[in-house]
């Protein structure tokens, strides 16, 4: 690495970085008066703004660099050795860590607070300059007279009605007398109709860009597309209060150990595309902010019927951390356009409709992003929502799009793979080598384009893609769109290769017996229980598919196969398969959990044969299944998979799509839809702003902490039990308790005789003894685990497992229908468990829940050693045996505190499921369970 010298004190061993930050930092007078020298030939003084002073001027003149060389473009092609060998070669100042927690050591290359910030800019947060321009002293509600007319704005645009809701409400007879019934005057109420109120919200409140329609012309024809400024919707995103506390600006290197020799990843700057793009810029334009652009886009039907549908282009940014990213309520998506969805029906040639549809697809594309190529390129200024200004690069990071979406970005032909070069028929093997397709020799087979129409489409073809007349990445600065496409574990997993392997398995196990066997598995809170089985269901949703994972292996175990053919391939094949998509979708992943993706995956196509032995396929060149060699490469290069996930824009569908079309009057929609989403957006920023000013917030600058493996949740019961006095007798009849009695009474003996060792006689005879001042106890019927904000972003509590203890009873709704009881099983820890592993567990059925009250407590335990408030009844089954299955990697168990989770447990069926079974007495009627290990990701995790 080049290194230069500082002109003021003469110091040589300094990168291009290092000079810069060198230069801001210190004290040394004679570097101070070479910085002071360079900001006055930019035409700016080191001295704070004058309030004269054109902000504007002073942006425009920070952006301002000597060093005017084209960038060279971003070389995405190398193997993963070149790039981790270039990752170590460039190494800029490294900001000292100031994190809390000890298992991750930060490598972060550069100081966000000291080098990157224009610190000559003034410096106003979002919330001051957004009330600036629209807040009353002396009415918190300003540009709305007073409250009663903002929560009626509220209700108006937030609630759902049509446009006109709020104008038919006012014109009813007798709804203005409710007013004065209600010691309201109506005359209080300024706003009279919806026109009013949207006469205010579209002319008086800012917020998020506004859109524009125009025409793209395509083969003579035109096409109305509606989009937004994408730096402008950039800005938004960057720009809002509520990110504030949270954005990244620099790319990071974590690592679990002092040698740093095991690395993580979790978010987009721990991956390797964000430090690569880093140091190839800092190269030619010192003190760059990054600002990844993350570009979804998917055709959305908004109709039931008469297939009406929407094209939007979603966008968000990869400097907000992915746990709010993919949250709809955090806003922190922006629909920036929508696509024409013209089927090109005139056009009745095939070749020349696929032609015409992706050169559509691409013009109004590369119309909506363009300006990103000199953004990208020079910088621009903006601020963050704190007020700090930094010269940000935005750039193309990352498409995400199902297999359709991917082929129509990326131009190559159906059945390929869009990222690499392996042949179609190829695509089924594991071990096959590939390339990343080739950019260059890509650009410059559309360059032939002037040449002649015959050249370019053979050179097209030559490169492997479609011949469309300008792709719109080719253009933009450090794109590689076939390193940019990213996996997709919604269309790819999910609906692709489960949904395989659903039908694969409806065909060797037999229907019948699939679906009596999923009418038999215990309650769980995280199972599903298909009572009507799962072979007849049609249109499966991704949702159904992860329900059908937690059991999908259990319901094959010891299932007969056509021939008595041996079920260990066929067991093994889907353990491969599950257990990849149970890896690929942890939160965070080091270099050695890592290698357990690449495990799975290998132990899948080490069996898969046994589909083609049973008759049910004869190839596997699926490109979803080939799409499953990238993940790796993928997860190294931008972070884990929940970066990029289609799951979270399928979701924005219903707010930015369906709901939108749904307030149209279905006459020129696309105009309505996007003025409709942007009177939302206002009053949803105003709502925040109102917030802001009349709690008077002030930022509390938490401190977000990196991912981990770890799984932190805690537990919690009601506040009032569920039954307040139940005897010792229902404790026998009703929940099972058999020993109830006995069994507290030697609890207390062993909590009086803590510093002895009893023996069992000494045990059973000091318990004997044991005079109970009671006879019925406070029950719970339920324990519920909430979730813990593990990583400060201010998360709300959510209830992640539960766990239920109830006997029969009657339901409120129906009086005559009786409700069965319900038992649950847990997985116990004895105080020696780990995160990782059986040892110190053991699976127990909990049969009741209940506490002692205090005084009794008091008289019976000793001062020292008094009991929990809450206390269980449990039926142990056997400890676990020392190893799993080998075929289904399932730990056997039969029936023979601490709680730390419920537990899912397989019933052994046999060859065929015993029709007396239920899905409420097969924890009494079967004698022998497989623990099961897919429930959720804490279970795969700790029992695998």
């Amino acid at each position: 690495m080049t290194m230069v010298e500082c002109p003021g004190c003469l110091r040589n061993d300094l990168s291009v970085t290092g000079l810069s930050q060198h230069l801001a930092k210190t004290k040394d007078t004679r570097c101070n008066a070479v910085l002071a020298a360079s900001c006055s030939n930019l035409g700016t003084s080191s001295s704070p703004r004058h309030d004269g002073m054109d902000t504007q001027d002073l942006e425009d003149g920070l952006l301002q660099l000597e060093d005017e060389e084209p960038l060279a473009p971003l070389d995405d092609t190398s193997s993963d050795e070149e790039d981790a060998t270039e990752e170590y070669e460039w190494e800029p100042a490294v900001q000292e860590n100031d994190s809390d927690i000890p298992s991750i050591e930060l490598d972060d290359p550069m100081d966000n607070n000291d080098r990157k910030p224009i610190t000559r800019a003034e410096v106003q947060d979002a919330n001051t300059t957004y009330g600036s321009s629209i807040s009353n002293a002396e009415n918190p509600y300003s540009l709305f007279s007073s409250r009663m007319d903002w929560e009626i704005a509220q209700w108006a645009k937030l609630r759902g009605p049509s446009s006109t809701a709020f104008s038919d409400l006012l014109s009813i007879r007798g709804v203005c007398d409710l007013f004065e019934v209600t010691d309201l005057d109506v005359t209080d109420l300024c706003l009279q109709n919806s026109r009013e109120l949207n006469g205010i919200i579209d002319k008086q409140l800012p917020g998020r860009p506004t859109f524009r329609r125009e025409q793209i012309i395509v083969a003579g024809e035109a096409f109305d597309i509606y989009y937004r400024d994408v730096l402008e919707c950039i800005k938004a995103l960057y720009g809002d209060p509520d990110f504030a506390d949270y954005l990244v600006f620099a790319p990071e290197r974590h690592y679990t150990d002092d040698d740093e020799t095991v690395r993580l990843y979790s978010d987009m700057h721990t991956g390797k595309w964000w430090w690569n793009t880093q140091k190839k810029l800092d190269e030619q334009r010192p003190g760059a902010t990054i600002v990844p652009v993350i570009i979804s886009t998917d055709k959305t039907q908004v109709t039931m019927f008469r297939n009406k549908t929407a094209y939007p282009v979603y966008l968000t940014i990869g400097n907000i951390p992915k746990d709010i990213r993919r949250k709809p309520s955090q806003r922190a998506h922006v629909l920036l356009a929508y696509l024409p969805t013209t089927r090109l029906e005139h056009i009745t040639n095939k070749a020349l409709h696929r032609r015409s549809v992706v050169n559509l697809y691409h013009a109004c594309m590369a119309h909506v992003l363009s300006p990103l190529e000199k953004a990208g390129f020079d910088g621009l200024a903006m601020r963050s929502g704190d007020g700090i200004l930094r010269r940000c690069h935005p750039l193309f990071a990352c498409f995400v799009g199902d297999y359709p979406e991917q082929v129509l970005a990326t131009a190559v032909k159906t059945t390929e793979c869009p990222k690499c070069d392996i042949p179609p028929d190829e695509l089924e093997s594991s071990t096959t080598p590939f390339e990343i397709r080739d950019l260059h020799a890509i650009l410059d087979a559309l360059t032939t384009i002037d040449v002649g129409d015959l050249e370019f489409v053979q050179a097209c073809r030559d490169a492997g893609i479609k011949p469309v007349v300008h792709l719109f990445w080719e253009r933009l600065p450090y794109a590689n769109i076939f390193q940019a496409v990213t996996p997709d574990i919604l269309h790819q997993l999910y609906q692709g290769l489960v949904k395989h392997l659903l039908g694969w398995l409806v065909q060797a196990c037999r229907p019948n017996e699939i679906d009596a066997r999923c009418r038999r598995f215990p309650p769980n809170h995280h199972i599903r229980l298909f009572m009507k089985g799962i072979t007849g269901l049609s249109r499966i949703s991704g949702t159904e598919h992860a329900q059908i994972c937690c059991f999908l292996l259990g319901v094959i175990i010891d299932a007969r196969l056509p021939g008595n053919m041996s079920s260990t391939c066929l067991l093994r094949a889907v353990r491969g398969l599950l257990d990849f998509l149970y890896l690929a979708q942890y939160p965070c992943h080091s270099s050695e959990t890592l290698s357990l993706l690449d495990e799975a995956l290998v132990l899948f196509h080490d069996n898969k044969e046994i589909f083609i032995d049973l008759g049910i396929r004869n190839h596997f060149n699926l490109p979803k299944l080939h799409a499953t060699r990238h993940y790796v490469s993928m997860i190294h290069f931008f972070g884990m998979t929940d970066n990029y996930n289609t799951e979270y824009t399928e979701r924005l569908h219903i707010d930015l799509a369906k709901d939108a079309y749904r307030a149209t009057n279905r006459k020129d929609e696309f105009m309505q839809m996007t003025q409709w989403l942007e009177r939302k957006e206002k009053i949803v920023h105003h709502a925040k702003f109102i917030h802001w000013r009349l709690h008077n917030d002030v930022p509390h600058h938490p401190s977000p902490r990196p991912a981990s493996l770890s799984f932190d949740r805690t537990h919690t019961l009601a506040k009032h039990p569920s039954a307040k006095a139940v005897s010792f007798r229902t404790l026998i009849s009703d929940y099972g308790a058999t020993y109830f009695r006995e069994a507290l009474a030697r609890y207390i003996v062993q909590q009086n005789h803590l510093d002895e060792s009893l023996s069992r006689s000494r045990l059973e005879a000091l318990a004997a003894n044991v005079h109970l001042p009671f006879h019925s106890v406070a029950v719970y019927h339920k324990i519920k685990w909430l979730s813990v904000d593990t990583r400060g972003h201010g998360d709300p509590l959510a209830t992640v497992d539960s766990v239920h203890v109830m006997p029969c009873r009657t339901s409120t709704r129906r009086k005559n229908d009786a409700l069965p009881a319900r038992f649950d099983t847990a997985l116990i820890n004895n105080g020696t468990g780990q995160s990782v592993g059986v040892e110190g567990y053991r699976v127990g059925q909990i049969r009741a829940i209940f506490s002692i009250r205090e005084r009794d407590a008091q008289f019976l335990f000793p001062p020292t050693h008094q009991p929990p408030k809450h206390l269980a009844y449990i039926e142990w089954f056997k400890p676990f045996p020392s190893t799993p299955d080998s075929r289904h990697g399932m730990y056997k168990i039969t029936c023979s505190v601490h709680s730390v989770r419920s537990i899912h447990l397989i019933p052994k069926f046999g060859p065929v499921a015993p029709c007396h079974w239920t899905s409420n007495n097969v924890l009494e009627e079967c004698d022998a369970f497989f623990v099961n290990c897919y429930i959720d990701r804490h279970s795969f995790v700790t029992l695998r």
